[in-house]
């Protein structure tokens, strides 16, 4: 487990800095042009593109925050949300002023600009800072999270839930971010991204450990007359967010189904920013290279657009089921920082699995 562990933490820093030089290229010839046909590694981005002036294998500001949390993490020995914004308020927001292309990493996302602006110009306190976005951004972040307590649903649920409404206030990506977090918990624990795995979470939604609404009974048929209804109330609204992975899962496996080359997946659910692009094309690729993180990533960072995010998302998810030890080495290697984010990774770890010793 420790190995799965430090290898979605490792995953989808590796995801982050591939997408730094071919960052958000919406005309896939241009990226081409740019870059080759196929990126096989880590690019500086060019003049004049989102993270001018950084170099190959360094951090985007997603990162950035993403190594903040760890620290946390590790520091604190578990979720502190007063640390986590105590670092945010001291590390990150004196570095950015506001405006897109400014602060570290090159680029501050809409979401981070918005809490900035809450936080820094009207004085509002923490929990009064999520904006509206409907991206990844948090997801970005509280993976580790889900690392961190992925023996724990319960308090996985919490934690990830309150830190995700500190930049996001929108209750459905919320929920797909708690759900793409449980996710991540069940492959740390040894299970494959396949389609069963929606039937393993639902069952600690019918136990009352995530908090999602149970509106269907056993076998996801609806209820019967008579029965409660919904048959267990949570947070969030319906536990759809929790299935989608498993019909991603049954594509990849289905030989009826066929997308050609394995980038295109950008194409077939979107190339935009959004949660609702990102997540499907993310579970999509993960299922479908379970073993082999090389083709996950690549894949993931060739079909352009947002594909940073979906590189990490998909390192994390890929990450967590070959293991740190199933990561070929050039992409550890080529990493700036690479010892400091291989000791954040595997010190987080090690809690996770200690966690549930004690």
């Amino acid at each position: 487990m420790r190995d799965r562990a430090a290898g979605a933490v490792m995953g989808a820093f590796i995801g982050d800095a591939l997408g730094l030089g071919p960052h958000w290229y919406y005309d896939l010839d241009e990226m081409r042009r740019d870059y080759g046909e196929w990126i096989d590694g880590y690019t500086d981005p060019l003049p004049g593109r989102y993270h001018e002036g950084l170099k190959a294998g360094q951090l985007s500001q997603s990162g950035f925050i993403h190594k903040l949390t760890i620290r946390s993490l590790v520091e604190r020995g578990e979720y502190d949300e007063e640390d986590f914004c105590r670092r945010m308020d001291e590390e990150l927001f004196p570095l950015l002023n506001g405006e897109p292309a400014h602060g570290p990493g090159g680029y501050t996302s809409q979401s981070i600009r918005e809490a900035w602006r809450r936080r820094v110009e009207q004085g509002l306190p923490w929990g009064r800072t999520g904006g509206n976005a409907d991206t990844t951004e948090a997801i970005e972040r509280v993976l580790s999270i889900g690392v961190r307590y992925a023996l724990d649903p319960v308090r996985m649920a919490a934690a990830v839930s309150g830190n995700t409404a500190l930049t996001q206030a929108d209750d459905a990506v919320i929920s797909m971010t708690v759900a793409y977090c449980a996710v991540l918990s069940m492959l740390v624990k040894g299970h494959r991204l396949d389609p069963i795995l929606p039937a393993k979470l639902m069952r600690q939604v019918k136990d009352g450990v995530l908090p999602f609404h149970a509106v269907t009974r056993e076998g996801l048929k609806a209820p019967r007359p008579g029965d409660p209804d919904p048959p267990r109330a949570g947070r969030f609204a319906s536990p759809d967010a929790l299935l989608s992975p498993g019909y991603m899962a049954l594509a990849a496996a289905d030989p009826g189904v066929s997308i050609e080359p394995a980038w295109k997946v950008s194409l077939v659910y979107g190339m935009p920013c959004a949660i609702y692009h990102m997540l499907p094309a993310s579970y999509y690729l993960a299922a479908r290279f379970h073993d082999d993180f090389e083709s996950a990533v690549l894949n993931a960072l060739n079909g352009g657009g947002q594909n940073m995010a979906r590189s990490t998302l998909t390192g994390a998810l890929v990450g967590a089921q070959v293991g740190l030890s199933g990561i070929p080495q050039r992409f550890l290697d080529g990493l700036e920082e690479r010892e400091i984010l291989l000791d954040l990774a595997q010190e987080l770890a090690v809690q996770a699995v200690e966690a549930s010793e004690s």
